[in-house]
């Protein structure tokens, strides 16, 4: 079944890389009777407004926490259908934190935002064009605080780029590539033996509620008090980045002719966003996998897109013919890399993050007298399934010191460098040099703390509607 463009928020459709300023606003309700009125008349974007011949030049997209839906007036009982993550909350306990890596400066005790009496209720986001967006989202986000919303945080990113390129996060590599493609028809197959080999297409139900996903079956309430089809679950996590640190770092560990070569290294791409140098690829920056280097000799097995989307990983020589695949989609294979089963598919997550503060240079990162800048990254991400899909990611590869094999090493990227309970250390990193020979770089930094983040539900037109009129 096709989606419905028209009862979709745009932000499940779109980026909205036309609109290079905006604002997030995180909010409170005080006033539910007024704060529900005031979303009644609100107008988000949606789906069916963005693409083709259409010249956005705004757009608002409304989200809920499980405090914000309660706040407006719904009650336990009527969502007990929606997932556990989201009831939970990102900040709910320590074993969740630590599941997602958030510890030491990263935990939740140190956040700006997302616990207490600063956690949201709602998150506004609001895009526009450069030259408006000042003046547009200030007036939006003052009619919400004159109608029953009370201020958490509101935060303006940096410029995407309007040319519709992809934009660069805060230590200078090209973001927004490596994104799945959405099967909005409904027209491709989703048995097992049609999409054994890596394919960025997913079905809609990944990213959208009430919609068949990979497993071919759908999840969301569509009866219920609250209309859950078409929504999505949103994550939002304020992400700091130390960019003087990661180049400075660079420099030191390669020397400062060969910085450029050991970040991308970490990153696993070029900083244009190219495949490295020797990966198999069919052109484009995004169409490559790691089938021709299964030791990680050229894009290292630790590296930050290796983790965040190993691709044909789980089986990266490829497939070896019907019968062997059958063996091993069972489990009857000897190795563990000839099982296909755990497909990167069942695990993709749609990206919508914007950097924010400061951008600098490479280079003049890389000058020791540099003082820290401020600057970082609003991540924000869709999916359907917080635990298979955002919640798999972070803990089972991004944050894991056994990726792959591997020991003592989280992501290079992200990863906090805090030892597990049992004292293993996480801050190895293992590369392969200009030369192929094996290195190990110790003691790394840290080079990205959170400083907030919540579990959203971005909710349908009709969701919302069904929300405001409670």
């Amino acid at each position: 079944m096709a989606v419905d463009f028209n009862d979709v928020q745009a932000l499940v459709r779109s980026g909205f890389g036309s609109l290079g300023g905006a604002r997030y606003v995180l909010l409170r309700i005080v006033d539910a009777t007024r704060a529900k009125a005031w979303l009644a008349r609100a107008e988000p974007t949606r789906a069916s407004q963005v693409g083709g011949a259409h010249d956005l030049r705004c757009a608002m997209q409304i989200a809920f926490t499980r405090a914000g839906l309660i706040a407006a007036g719904f009650d336990e009982a009527e969502l007990e259908t929606m997932a556990p993550e989201f009831l939970d909350g990102m900040a709910s306990d320590g074993r969740r934190s630590h599941r997602l890596g958030d510890v030491g400066e990263s935990a939740p005790e140190h956040w700006n935002w997302g616990v207490g009496a600063r956690e949201p209720h709602a998150l506004i986001m609001l895009l526009a064009k450069k030259t408006m967006i000042a003046d547009w989202a200030s007036g939006i986000e003052a009619a919400a605080l004159a109608n029953g919303f009370a201020p958490v945080a509101s935060f303006d990113s940096c410029p995407a780029r309007e040319d519709g390129d992809a934009s660069h996060e805060p230590f200078g590599f090209a973001d927004g590539v490596s994104q799945p493609k959405i099967d909005w028809n409904g027209e491709r197959s989703i048995s097992p033996s049609a999409n054994h080999d890596y394919n960025p297409l997913i079905a809609a139900g990944e990213i959208l509620l009430g919609h068949s996903n990979e497993y071919g079956v759908s999840a969301g309430d569509a009866n219920g008090a609250l209309v859950q089809r078409n929504g999505s679950y949103l994550v939002y996590r304020q992400l700091e980045q130390d960019v003087t640190g990661f180049w400075q770092w660079a420099a030191e560990a390669a020397g400062p002719e060969n910085a450029r070569w050991m970040a991308e290294r970490v990153v696993g791409r070029g900083i244009d966003g190219s495949p490295l140098p020797g990966l198999a690829t069919s052109g484009g920056r995004d169409d490559f996998l790691f089938k021709g280097d299964p030791d990680g000799i050229v894009c290292p097995l630790g590296s930050h897109i290796r983790r965040a989307n190993p691709r044909s990983g789980d089986n990266p020589h490829g497939r070896r013919g019907f019968l062997r695949d059958l063996v091993s989609a069972v489990g009857l294979a000897g190795k563990a890399t000839d099982d296909p089963v755990a497909s990167a598919r069942f695990h993709r997550i749609l990206r919508r993050g914007r950097p924010y503060g400061t951008t600098i240079t490479p280079e003049l990162a890389m000058l020791p007298e540099l003082p820290h800048v401020e600057a970082g990254l609003h991540f924000l991400c869709l999916n359907a399934s917080l635990a298979r899909q955002f919640e798999f990611i972070q803990g089972a590869w991004l944050i894991s010191p056994t990726f792959g094999g591997l020991s003592q090493e989280d992501d290079p990227l992200l990863g906090s460098r805090c030892p597990f309970p049992d004292d293993r250390r996480t801050d190895l990193f293992r590369y392969h040099d200009a030369h192929g020979v094996p290195r190990i770089a110790q003691d790394m930094p840290r080079f990205v703390t959170v400083r907030g983040g919540a579990y959203f539900f971005l909710p349908s037109i009709t969701g919302l509607m069904s929300i405001a009129s409670r």
